[in-house]
């Protein structure tokens, strides 16, 4: 079969695609309706914003001691069953957050203790997951199968966080039930894939840290890839002033969970039209120019976010700032596969997470910090004044960033 009748094959007929994205659509949902429950739950007892941003830094400790490994691990092992395993540990992080729900706790450093073990989860589920859809589909569909995952994603992003606002007001027991159900499932479907398999028969010949210093390596000689993910780093780290939603809704807004649910959900929108329009149309050219230019509109987004004062304002502004970044996932997702070859993707694939994954709970202690240092508002717009500071340096420290045209050109970088 030609790569051209090959990629324009129906994709939802690829069962194992399939399984793929119903599991990763299930976790992620059970993903947002934790963080909508931990967020609200940890900030009505604690009032204070710093300790949302303790919320981000519990998880991103053992991320960032344990993501690297993890992706060696991967490229050594079975990534489908490492992720399936990983999806049963965030099952049973559910479980404990189900019954400290029962307990009613009027301290959160318990919240905090538990979020530590979420992250060793999540440490091995984002390098494993993320290494899986090459080894799932044929090269000649990936860009579109990237899309499809994207779409499938940012849809479960959408629902979960209403989903976890509407369960919350029926109590956070029902809200934690749910997400050791959807994370239990998402494990046993990941177990049943197949594929394409890797074959890891020569990493055994270095030492572990041989290896994860190799796929560092890897990722800083290619400037295309690196430029990508700390683009994506810095930008989300300055950026990632959504962690701060729960004092919008409470405190400036005036919604309940409900209103906070609806406000995380409006940033999904807009990145699901977006990634169901790159389904239809993927970038074709002109994909470094536009990743800047998305990144930039991040963080004009995010400024407009901060100052607004009208619910209707605040979500659009928070449309607009996700389907901005969903050109820029999407785009640095589809230079980091191409440009890595087979055996090096979960340690790829980790030091992608630790840049880009990891960041989102740093900046969400970076915004929960800075908020305390200097009030919430004046925290978020001097992020999104950040974000665009960091675009214009970007474009100068990596032309070849810049530059690249066609998404496969990462293939030779």
């Amino acid at each position: 079969m030609s790569a051209e009748l090959a990629a324009a094959q129906p994709l939802y007929r690829d069962r194992d695609l399939t399984v793929f994205l119903g599991c990763r659509f299930l976790s992620t949902i059970a993903t947002m309706v934790l963080s909508v429950a931990v967020g609200w739950q940890v900030y009505d007892i604690a009032r204070d914003p710093l300790s949302l941003g303790l919320v981000g830094l519990a998880e991103f400790v053992p991320m960032f001691l344990l993501v690297l490994p993890g992706g060696d691990i991967v490229d050594l092992f079975n990534p489908r069953l490492i992720f399936a395993a990983s999806l049963v540990g965030e099952a049973v992080c559910g479980v404990l957050f189900l019954a400290l729900a029962f307990v009613h706790p009027h301290q959160v450093w318990p919240f905090y203790l538990i979020l530590v073990l979420y992250g060793v989860a999540r440490a091995f589920a984002a390098p494993s997951g993320q290494s899986l859809l090459p080894f799932l589909v044929p090269p000649e569909t990936l860009p579109r199968a990237i899309a499809w995952s994207s779409s499938f994603f940012q849809v479960a992003v959408i629902a979960g966080p209403a989903i976890g606002g509407f369960l919350y007001a029926l109590g956070p027991q029902a809200a934690y039930a749910l997400c050791c159900v959807a994370f239990l499932g998402a494990g046993l479907g990941i177990s049943s894939l197949g594929g394409r398999r890797n074959r890891a028969d020569r990493v055994h010949k270095a030492t572990a840290f041989e290896r994860v210093a190799e796929g560092i390596t890897f990722v800083r000689k290619r400037p295309i890839i690196l430029g990508a993910i700390s683009l994506d780093l810095f930008a989300v780290l300055l950026g990632g002033a959504t962690a701060l939603l729960p004092v919008f809704a409470r405190d400036i807004l005036h919604t309940g969970p409900i209103g906070l649910g609806v406000l995380r959900s409006a940033t999904a929108v807009g990145a699901a039209l977006m990634a169901f329009a790159l389904t239809r149309r993927p970038l074709a050219r002109h994909a470094g120019i536009r990743m800047f230019a998305a990144v930039a509109v991040f963080g004009l987004a995010t400024i407009v976010f901060g100052l607004s004062r009208n619910f209707f304002l605040t979500l659009g502004a928070l449309a607009v700032l996700g389907a901005s970044d969903m050109i820029s996932v999407y785009v640095r997702n589809a230079l980091v596969q191409f440009g890595t070859p087979d055996p090096m993707r979960g340690r790829v694939s980790a030091v992608n997470m630790l840049f880009v994954g990891a960041s989102n709970e740093l900046g969400e202690f970076e915004s929960g910090l800075t908020a305390s240092w200097f009030g919430t508002v004046p925290a978020v717009v001097l992020g999104g004044l950040g974000t665009l500071l960091v675009v214009g340096l970007w474009m100068a420290l990596f032309p070849p960033l810049r530059t690249v045209d066609r998404l496969q050109d990462a293939e030779s970088s």
